[in-house]
């Protein structure tokens, strides 16, 4: 038969006039798409068909008559016969030979394709259009050969029909719809055949104008190719641009007004030029701190807002005003210019290191179509284009937000997992449209024309409003092209950050690129984040400013006062003369004393902290503690500047999936007809010995071994073969999972992974599920390959919590195979089951170990009872409304009177040392916060495996509908909270918290946030279900904002990266490929138990160091520059400086620059064991106010006793003989060198480790500076500077006075120090100076051990509590089984080539 048999009547097969005209209707070639189909013919052309349907003529006329009202230029001649020379009367229809070629893939309301069609690449139509006609559809004029031939087919025989692409590359030409659009962008240029303006070939009348319509066809360029895009030069430049000018828009709040777009987005198919004029996003992505030209102005804006660099700032301009500064004027700015470089060197540093994590997710390759070629191209994510059509392979992620087009699978579904967007485990099935699932070429996906209209980018995951208008021909016409519109929804949208499962490959449409996708926009950008230490540091630094402009003063009007007192005293000072006001006078004197005691605040101090936290990193990621040697991943600390965070953490919210878990479900134990079975049987579950009336040992669980021997009969029948074979038969058969076979392999393919891990477990026991068809399944019990016809599937949903599927079994029985959570399957049992009670207890044990349970039962059912309940069954699924109701109620009848199998148990494998972790984090007193997107049952049974939450615990679970209920439930739990905490007598109740992810929308609403944390706090733990990514964050940042507390993130995903930059510090899960949570973390680790020594360890010792080197930096620099202070009442206030200028300089810079260093590195408080073994011990306070200020007053403790005992030893002393020149920086020295002994002996006194480095830091840095001195003073005058040393070394270092000093002077300064540890370890110790006298002495810890009693009194406790409640294991994708029953497994798959 013809291919365009299908368009005459099936009795007619003449082709003379009054036929064609008494069936025009059905003649339409479109006449088969529903009203509802809006396409661009409109009502209007349907009446003009009706009225004029009588028109024509029996005979053609040599060209083509087009009526003056026709909607469509070229009528219904889009079938005609373009042959040359045929004869002008041929009837239709024509012959197979001459027509087989002009088949039009579009021309139905979804696309059939032949692959034969060299025009189009498609695969074969055989479009039911109904009965053709050979007249015009409106005028009914009669078409012949011989007729005018369309634009396009003047020059010979053509290959391709009127419904061929027009526009494909390998025509010299481009055609244009006559009734195109042309856009402002589209210039003359661009038209073919001169069309442009003043073109003479420009057709007139009504066809000839440019007239918009409602859904625009395809552009002048559809079709074309784009030049293959390459890295300009200028890009980044762009980029960076763009970037500044949003922080800009932000910091002037204009950039949500910006991002509310009117309108939709029109995106063009296989037209990229025209896209590219859209000024759509590229799909770079950046997830750096800085870039070329915000650089500089975020950089010294995070530097000055530290008040010690706008100190230092302020001090430097001062000192460029002339005969203000007693010292020289670049005696500040080059030190601060030296501090902004190392510290500017560092932030370069650590963001090089983002720049090249984002350079290698840009550079990652996919394959994108060139609609010129018709062939995909390898191209990189960076270059990818809103418009471009990619294909992206099995296990591939997704490089922007797309479009399901089509797939390798049948009815153009896909598996994906979107773990890294919402934390869910369990697969998802997205399905592309009917209208694009047979674009399963690339030369068929090139010939799509036709435009999609989308909402503008958002933050919504779960929501997409688009319309899919697919151009259902290239036929010039007058009203427009006919266009199919195609509505789409989340069902079709492929998100950036989510993975290509179990499908060899997907075609999709780009529809959102880089930071315009879903993903990107609901991360925040990087913040700057300040430290806890650093905030305390500033405000302190901002008093001691006060303190130094108050000595300032002091000395200020000291010098007024002085100097009227005593000026007859001191006339060769000439101060009458210099003509200066009192009131200038006492300014310059306030300037000149903050210049010379500006040292207060050591401007050394911030490169040290930079180097110490530099440094403490290195030591973080050289741990081989935490490295991970499967992934070949060590830590990395990637923002060194919040490493003391890390031991003052109180709360961590944590991601579950590849987080806490691995994402890997194992089939684990069984409970078969009364009978555990597991893979290695426990020491606790070993049997009691004795034997029960049934012949079996009571208690005892038995191996997968012995049932695979009992199944193979190699061990003796004990009656429970038949309950094991139906078990076995019911695993491998009731599932929705698709096997797929690779080589010898079976793999299976599931959306949910407990499925999947249940079939694999019946095919590890012998039955191996290995064929799907759509009314069958196939499986191969030990060799033998079984047949089970698939009659009926009852699906999972959230309110039924069970699967059942009717199939008839090989004997020819059918049987009801159910599966789901306990609670109803029992509740449908028949009476006097065999195997409940010891089922139950099974059930117990499972549910305390934490592993998620379902129930296994089934029936048989009668032939007679099948065919009336079918019938029922057939009925609901006829129903239009309530369909859902009806099938659940149907379901319910049959799924009566079952018979319980067993129980399986699924392990969601936790990572190792997941559940100590986070016993040993709640030890420290860190509270822990889950936020997932799984199911609320899933993140339960973990919470308990884990020991997140204990049995012990009272769960506290809110899963309201509105914002009404919410308020009330969260408001009762509290007040009963409350009234619990306050009842004197009665034991507190631990208890956690369980809120999913609709409740979490209202309470975090402004009204009920607070009662809602307040709530949660009381809660020892926290689980925030099924949550969105800004969920996760809005979380994070109610506590940060209401509570006082140091916050910690974990996760593994891209949904958990603005969670991540939200809290105080972010740590990602790094080492799978992918998880984008460690490019945006501060510290990157590859397993959450690594977590534990992180914090414990590191960020204890980091944050002791750092306290202790910071209070440290403070006091040596206190204890010099005050000894300026009391000098200057000797001096008259003249501020005169007692020690030499260079000596003062290399004070900081060399002679004490290693002791803060050596402490701020190397020393340790306690071992990493006894940190580990004594939990407790985390959190302790080192750096506070108190302590501050009471390091402060021992600096001016220890610089006043140091100024005084210097100065009596020196006030009888002989002169030098050449005079007194020399004796004040004889004594200026002496003091000097007593304040560094003094502040040495105290880096000593606070030291807990002494290593090689503090040896040659503290008495290492006295003996140089003793050295360095005797050198200097020789060199330094004969080279023409530091001249006060001119012939000091001999008075000075035979002076005994100088070396008394030195030695008497520091011991009477530190014994106060000294007596005062004393009694503080002896008398009023602290937790810690406990356990180093333990480390010290290697003491024996005889702590009791309660692990086994506590187990015991965990397992009563978990059978108590379980008995009320137990979590199921099933994350079907409900709606999935009518899906799955469309699959073939036995027919081949499209290449996608």
């Amino acid at each position: 038969m013809d291919d365009f048999d299908d368009f005459v009547g099936p009795t007619s097969g003449r082709a003379h006039a009054s036929s064609r005209q008494q069936q025009h209707h059905q003649s339409d070639p479109f006449a088969d798409f529903d009203q509802s189909h809006d396409d661009s013919f409109g009502g209007l052309a349907v009446n003009q068909h009706q009225q004029q349907r009588t028109r024509g003529s029996a005979s053609g006329p040599s060209h083509v008559l087009v009526d003056a009202d026709d909607p469509d230029l070229m009528g219904d001649d889009d079938f005609d016969d373009f042959r040359r020379g045929s004869s002008r009367n041929q009837a239709y229809p024509p012959t197979s030979s001459s027509s087989a070629r002009y088949n039009d893939p579009f021309a139905t309301s979804t696309l059939s394709f032949d692959q034969h069609d060299t025009a189009m690449g498609l695969d074969a139509p055989r479009p039911n259009f109904g009965r053709h006609m050979q007249g015009s559809m409106d005028s009914g004029l009669p078409l012949a050969a011989s007729a005018q031939t369309p634009a396009g087919y003047e020059h010979g025989h053509s290959t391709e029909g009127p419904f061929a692409d027009a526009y494909a590359a390998r025509h010299s030409f481009k055609s244009i719809e006559a009734d195109d659009e042309i856009l402002p962008m589209d210039d003359g240029k661009y038209l073919p055949f001169g069309a442009g303006p003043g073109a003479s070939g420009a057709p007139s009348g009504r066809g000839g104008a440019t007239r918009g319509s409602a859904v625009r066809g395809a552009g002048p360029t559809s079709g074309a190719s784009r030049r293959p895009p390459r890295d300009g030069l200028l890009d980044g430049l762009k980029r960076s641009m763009r970037t500044l000018k949003a922080d800009v828009d932000t910091v002037l709040r204009r950039r949500r007004q910006q991002e509310k777009r009117e309108g939709d987005r029109i995106v063009q198919l296989n037209d990229p030029l025209a896209n590219d004029k859209s000024d759509f996003l590229d799909n770079y992505v950046s997830t750096s701190k800085y870039n070329v030209l915000t650089f500089v102005p975020k950089f010294l804006v995070e530097q000055f807002s530290k008040y010690a660099n706008v100190f230092f700032l302020f001090t430097a301009c001062i000192q460029q005003i002339p005969g203000v500064s007693p010292t020289n004027r670049w005696t500040t700015i080059v030190p601060l210019a030296l501090v902004l470089l190392a510290s500017a060197f560092k932030e370069i540093k650590e963001d090089i290191k983002r720049h090249q994590s984002d350079s290698e997710l840009n550079a990652r390759i996919s394959h994108v179509l060139d609609p010129g070629t018709g062939s995909f191209e390898p191209r990189r994510w960076r270059h990818m284009r809103v418009g471009d059509i990619v294909r992206v392979e099995n296990n591939e992620f997704f490089p922007a937000d797309l479009v399901l087009l089509s797939s390798s699978e049948p009815e153009g579904l896909c598996y994906i997992e979107t773990a890294n967007l919402d934390g869910e485990t369990n697969l998802k099935i997205k399905q592309a449209l009917p209208d694009t699932a047979k674009l399963t070429s690339s030369s068929a996906a090139s010939t799509l024309r036709g435009n999609l209209s989308s909402e503008q980018p958002n933050n919504s995951l779960y929501t997409f409003d688009a319309t899919l208008n697919i151009q259902l021909s290239s036929t010039p016409g007058f009203s427009g092209t006919p266009m199919r519109k195609a509505p789409l929804s989340p069902e079709q949208l492929l998100l950036r950050g989510a993975q290509l499962r179990n499908t060899p490959w997907v075609y999709g449409l780009v529809v959102f690129t880089g930071h315009e996708t879903k993903l990107m926009r609901n991360a925040t950008a990087a913040p700057i984040k300040r430290t806890a230490v650093e905030k305390q540091v500033n405000v302190q630094i901002l008093f001691l400013f006060i303190l130094l402009l108050a000595l300032s003063i002091a000395s200020s009007i000291g010098a007024i006062v002085r100097n009227t007192a005593y000026t007859s005293e001191m006339k060769y000072l000439l101060l009458n003369e210099e003509g200066k006001g009192k009131a200038r006078q006492f300014i310059e004197d306030i300037l000149t004393f903050v210049i010379a005691y500006n040292n207060l605040i050591p401007i050394s101090l911030i490169v040290t902290v930079e180097v110490v936290k530099y440094q403490q990193a290195m030591l973080i990621n050289s741990d081989l503690d935490m490295y991970y040697a499967p992934t070949d991943t060590s830590a990395l600390c990637r923002t060194s500047s919040l490493v003391e965070e890390l031991g003052q953490i109180d709360y961590i919210f944590s991601d579950k999936t590849g987080t806490l878990t691995r994402n890997e479900m194992e089939f684990k134990m069984a409970s078969i007809g009364g009978i555990s079975f597991t893979d290695v049987i426990d020491e606790s579950k070993q049997g009691t010995g004795e034997i029960g009336p049934d012949g079996r040992e009571i208690g005892g669980q038995r191996t997968w071994h012995e049932l695979k021997a009992i199944m193979d009969g190699r061990t003796p029948d004990d009656g429970n073969s038949a309950v094991i074979e139906e078990f076995l038969t019911l695993l491998a058969v009731c599932h929705t999972v698709i096997p797929e076979r690779k080589g010898d392999k079976v793999i299976f393919q599931a959306s949910s992974p407990d499925e999947a891990a249940l079939v694999a477990g019946a095919e590890s026991l012998g039955y191996q599920f290995t064929t799907r068809k759509p009314r069958s399944v196939f499986v191969n019990i030990r060799g033998v390959e079984r047949e089970w016809e698939i009659l009926n599937v009852c699906e999972f949903n959230s309110t039924r919590k069970r699967m059942s599927t009717v199939v008839r079994c090989p004997d020819g029985k059918i049987k009801l195979y159910c599966k789901g959570a306990d609670t109803v399957v029992l509740a449908r049992l028949s009476e006097n089951q065999p195997f409940t009670d010891q089922t139950m207890i099974h059930l117990e044990d499972y549910a305390t170990e934490g592993l998620r349970t379902l129930c296994i039962a089934m029936r048989e059912v009668s032939e007679q009872e099948y065919r009336q309940w079918s019938k029922i069954y057939d009925q609901a699924a006829a129903t239009i409304q309530n369909r859902g109701e009806a099938l659940d109620k149907a379901a319910e009848m049959i799924e009566q009177n079952l018979l319980l199998l067993g129980a399986t148990a699924i392990e969601d494998k936790l990572q190792d040392g997941v559940p100590d972790t986070i016993h040993t984090l709640q030890s420290a007193g860190i509270k822990i916060w889950v936020l997932t997107g799984d199911r609320q049952e899933t993140a339960i049974n973990i919470g308990l495996s884990c020991r997140l939450i204990s049995e012990s615990m009272n769960l506290v679970i809110i899963n309201e509908e509105n914002l009404h209920d919410t308020a009330e439930v969260l408001n009762k739990r509290l007040l009963a909270v409350k009234n619990q905490r306050n009842t004197a007598g009665v034991e507190q109740e631990e208890m956690a918290l369980v809120i999913d992810g609709k409740s979490l929308t209202f309470a975090l609403d402004k009204q009920l946030s607070k009662v809602f944390l307040e709530l949660a706090v009381l809660c020892k733990a926290v689980i925030c279900c099924r949550v969105s990514p800004l969920q996760k964050a809005l979380v994070v940042k109610l506590v940060k904002k209401n509570m006082s507390c140091l916050l910690l993130a974990i996760g593994d995903g891209a949904n958990d990266v603005s969670m991540i930059q939200a809290a105080h510090v972010g740590v990602g899960i790094s080492g799978v490929e992918g998880l984008q949570a460690a490019r945006s973390a501060d510290v990157a680790i590859s397993q959450f138990r690594y977590l534990r020594k992180l914090l414990l360890v590191h960020g204890s010792w980091s944050y002791a160091r750092l306290s202790k080197m910071i209070l440290y930096s403070f006091y040596k620099n206190i204890t010099l520059y005050m000894t300026l202070f009391w000098y200057s009442f000797q001096n008259s206030f003249s501020g005169q400086v007692a020690f030499e200028s260079w000596t003062l300089s290399f004070y900081n810079v060399i002679f004490t620059v290693l002791p803060p260093l050596v402490i701020g590195i190397f020393d340790q408080f306690l071992s990493a064991r006894m940190l580990d073994r004594y939990p407790q011990l985390y959190g302790q306070v080192y750096f506070d106010k108190r302590r501050f200020w009471g390091w402060t007053a021992n600096a001016f403790f220890h610089s006043l006793i140091t100024y005084l005992f210097v100065t009596i030893i020196f006030w009888g002393s002989p002169q030098l003989s050449d005079g007194c020149a020399s004796y004040s920086w004889i004594w200026g020295t002496t003091l000097f060198m007593v304040v560094l002994v003094t502040v040495l002996g105290k880096a000593a006194l606070i030291s807990d480790l002494w290593t090689k480095y503090t040896f040659a830091a503290i008495p290492g840095s006295l003996l140089f500076t003793i050295a360095f001195l005797a050198i200097y003073a020789l060199i330094a005058p004969r080279l023409g500077f530091s001249k006060e040393y001119d012939g000091i070394l001999g008075p000075l270092y035979g002076f005994s006075g100088f070396w008394l000093s030195m030695l008497v002077v520091p011991t009477v300064c530190l014994a106060r120090d000294f007596c005062w540890k004393y009694w503080k370890r002896t008398y009023r110790p602290e937790s810690y100076h406990i356990v180093q006298e333990v480390q010290k002495y290697n003491l024996q810890d005889y702590r009791p051990r309660m692990d086994q009693f506590q187990k015991a009194i965990r397992k009563v406790r978990a059978v108590q509590r379980m008995r009320r409640t137990r979590g199921f294991a099933f994350s079907q994708t409900e709606g999935s089984a009518d899906l799955i029953r469309k699959y073939d497994t036995t027919i081949a798959k499209a290449s996608g080539q």
